[in-house]
């Protein structure tokens, strides 16, 4: 394949992806945004539940992903009955997950009035998380159907769908916050039921048309787990497991930093809300490559072309490049109007402008440590990067962000700051294992007696 190949094929598998991403963060960035008119301490309260909600939620997301690259490769290889297996195995775990997740959320929100959180923030974000904790059942069954198509290449189903469930989730928002219509007015729980709405209205779309539509008739898909296969199971949760604690590292990372700045006060913890709010959508679109980027990679690995395979991954990390560059061009040279979209307080809209310049300078870093991760899973190389994020987040990022904002008086800066150095020093561990493992396997598929240049 030539360079323009591995671009075009890859443009067509990730756009569908991202906007699909984009409009599942659109949710909260909606939620957010509308919620903010309801003044600080509502966007407090949201920021607070938000941080334990999403943290949970990209667990499931990562246990979902554990059936793309599986499908992918089944998929290089023609076996149609594995594909329907690889479902119904995925269907189940990713049920359960839901349910247990759904007890952690519980047993956590009696937990925030001990996070030296202001009281008054507390009392709002638990009805509001509780609320939208209910989400996480049907998010995680349109996840299953989304994630196999995905597998499949087929990405633009999802994009539509949750496309047209954002603009349902907007409008719901606007009825339900204000008690527009003859509504009642429920300020920011309105804001929950109206994304619990929206997330049932997806999984009944996706599943609708994954079940009636004649692109999937040959793999004859159905709910039953009779004979479950248990080496099926493993190998589903050996990648699905590790990639949610992937996901659980770095935005509870991003989550403890909103912990931090309920310390340094509710101006802090809006500002933060609004900085990291953006920055996810950024994030969220790239997470879209990083999904071409593994099918790619593991429907390569099926088909047996390895060099195909390396070629495609290194096209993906240009790719994010070039995207995450445009994205800190505009957050630092749009960073006092951004924030107007949320709230019109001064001094919280002063204070997020100051964080999206740190959030312009680590676009480069996130976009390129979320393309390490997706390429590396789909070679099913999960567990090393999974403890490089825990690594470079927890044992380093999040320390030094306490160091810098408690100890040398940087306040909110210094939290993101820390977290920056996080992101860049997974960023390069990724990029040089991939480029390591995916040298080694094209070496040794290739015959002695060829010898090739490997850049």
């Amino acid at each position: 394949m030539t360079l323009r190949d591995h671009l075009n094929t890859t443009f067509h598998l990730a756009y569908p992806v991202m906007l699909s991403q984009l409009g599942q963060v659109s949710v909260g960035v909606a939620d957010s945004m509308m919620v903010g008119r309801l003044g600080a301490l509502p966007l407090a309260a949201a920021s607070l539940g938000n941080s334990i909600f999403f943290v949970l939620m990209m667990f499931g997301i990562g246990i979902s992903m554990g059936i793309t690259p599986l499908i992918s490769m089944a998929d290089g290889k023609g076996k149609t009955k594995r594909i329907s297996r690889l479902f119904s195995h995925g269907l189940w775990i990713n049920i359960a997950t839901s349910i247990l997740l759904t007890f952690v959320v519980l047993g956590l929100s009696q937990g925030l009035h001990f996070l030296n959180q202001p009281e008054e923030v507390v009392v709002l974000a638990i009805p509001y998380l509780l609320i939208i904790t209910a989400s996480l059942l049907p998010m995680m069954v349109f996840q299953t159907f989304k994630q196999m198509a995905e597998g499949l290449s087929q990405t633009k189903q999802a994009m539509y769908i949750t496309i047209l469930c954002n603009v349902i989730n907007v409008f719901l928002n606007w009825v339900l916050i204000w008690g527009y219509l003859g509504a009642p007015a429920l300020g920011l729980n309105g804001a929950g039921w109206a994304t619990l709405i929206s997330r049932v209205l997806m999984m009944v779309m996706m599943g609708g048309y994954v079940f009636y539509s004649k692109r999937y008739e040959v793999f004859k898909l159905n709910f039953s787990i009779r004979n479950a296969s248990l080496p099926m199971i493993s190998r589903i949760l050996k990648i699905g497991i590790p990639t949610g604690f992937q996901f659980i590292f770095e935005v509870s990372a991003f989550s403890a930093a909103a912990i931090m700045m309920g310390w340094i006060g509710v101006n802090a913890l809006a500002g933060h809300q609004i900085a990291l709010n953006l920055a996810s959508i950024s994030y969220m679109m790239a997470t879209g490559l990083a999904t071409a980027g593994m099918i790619r990679v593991g429907n390569q690995i099926g088909r047996g072309n390895i060099k195909a395979m390396r070629e495609a991954g290194m096209v993906v990390f240009g790719m994010v490049i070039v995207f995450m560059f445009a994205a800190a061009v505009l957050f630092i040279a749009a960073r006092f109007y951004l924030p107007t979209l949320y709230i019109d307080d001064p001094e919280v809209i002063a204070l997020s402008a100051s964080l999206l310049i740190i959030a312009g300078l680590f676009q480069l870093s996130d976009g390129v440590q979320v393309v390490g991760l997706g390429v590396l899973r789909g070679m099913e190389d999960v567990k090393v990067p999974t403890l490089v994020t825990l690594m470079a987040y927890w044992v380093l990022g999040l320390p030094l962000g306490y160091l810098f904002a408690f100890e040398f008086g940087m306040a909110e800066k210094g939290i993101w700051y820390g977290l920056l150095i996080g992101l860049s020093i997974t960023a390069v561990m990724l990029f040089y294992r991939f480029r390591t493992l995916s040298k080694k396997r094209l070496l040794a598929n290739t015959p002695m007696s060829k010898p090739v240049s490997i850049s």
